[in-house]
């Protein structure tokens, strides 16, 4: 089939051309996580004629999770799609874990990179384009705001980011989900083929759809350009971000870093100023490999680092974060691996 066919998917080709040049991707070594909604079909689609007009095979990855009946039905759809386009289809089959603690939204996501991952180094490849648009950035920063997030969170989804040396591409996050829907209009007319439509989308008990559902509607009716006003916000908070993240990586190297076990100076640390000390100490965790903070670890963190003698001798501190110890020995702050798992209460 002419994928050239659709001119929506046209319309949509531009920010998917400049994000892969942008980022020197191979469409040889690139692929799409495909769930075969709306977004990700007309990406797709898109990905396709840029393929063609190169003479690339980028894949197409569909993740099959379980939870909806119709899920086998989604798959051979998917499979059909890759057909109609001319691109190599991969599928897996996923265990979303219930009892994860996380939610099962939370845990299906786990699950869903995970298993795209797994793929991706299969097949050999490194960039991962994801069908985010400006409607789901929009809903990002909105649940990320409510949920009191700093600079750093509000900066919701990047258009370009690395995970476990893979580059994922956002390149959609601009583009407004009306255009997506009317190319997907056109491209199903033309070749008979009919997106996936998963209920969960629209059922309130998942946070986001609960958003999208509920507060989206009364935001359109009463601020028609929400969603581009937050988008424009993340994009600042991001630039606020990596302003912090620069200055805090500076701090840090003032606190005589040692490479071998991540320790700091707890004497040089305390001669930084307040915000600076939160700030250098979330980027610390965050260098070794370790979830941010809330805000009562943090503020008890810091409570319990003011309060030992400048040397550290005076008394020991152990303060548990998640499944390792930030101790203080010799005035040196630094993490010490837990050997049990913390209380489930033991976060604030």
């Amino acid at each position: 089939m002419n994928t050239g066919a659709s001119e929506g998917a046209q319309r949509l080709l531009r920010p998917l051309r400049d994000a892969l040049a942008d980022a020197g991707a191979c469409l040889d070594r690139t692929a799409l996580a495909l769930s075969g909604g709306p977004d990700s079909a007309m990406l797709a689609v898109s990905l396709a004629q840029l393929a063609h007009e190169q003479g690339k095979k980028p894949h197409l990855l569909h993740i099959h999770h379980g939870l909806q009946a119709p899920a086998d039905a989604w798959r051979t759809r998917v499979h059909q799609l890759g057909l109609i386009l001319g691109l190599p289809c991969h599928s897996r089959r996923v265990r979303v874990d219930r009892d994860s603690g996380k939610g099962l939204e939370a845990a299906a996501r786990t699950a869903r990179y995970a298993a795209l991952d797994a793929m991706m180094a299969a097949l050999g490849l490194d960039h991962l384009l994801l069908a985010h648009h400006s409607g789901d950035q929009a809903e990002t920063v909105l649940l990320r705001l409510l949920r009191g997030s700093g600079p750093t969170g509000l900066a919701a989804m990047a258009p370009v980011s690395a995970r476990n040396g893979i580059v994922c591409l956002r390149p959609w996050l601009d583009v407004d989900r009306l255009d997506i829907l009317q190319a997907l209009q056109r491209f199903q007319m033309d070749s008979g083929w009919l997106a996936v439509h998963d209920p969960s989308n629209t059922q309130h008990d998942y946070t986001r759809s609960a958003v999208r559902e509920r507060l989206a509607p009364a935001l359109d009716e009463r601020w028609p350009g929400w969603q581009r006003i937050l988008g424009r916000h993340a994009r600042l908070a991001a630039q606020t971000a990596s302003l912090l993240e620069e200055m805090a990586s500076a701090d840090l190297e003032q606190l005589a870093p040692d490479a071998g076990d991540g320790s700091f100076s707890l004497a040089a640390w305390r001669q930084l100023s307040p915000a600076r000390q939160a700030q250098v100490l979330r980027y610390w965790l965050a260098r070794q490999g370790q979830r941010a903070p809330t805000q009562a670890r943090l503020d008890e963190l810091m409570r319990q680092l003011r309060r030992l003698h400048a040397l550290g001798h005076d008394r020991a501190m152990r303060l548990r974060h998640d499944r390792v110890w930030i101790v203080c020995r010799r005035g040196r702050v630094l993490l010490e691996t837990a050997q049990t798992p913390p209380h489930p209460q033991s976060e604030k």
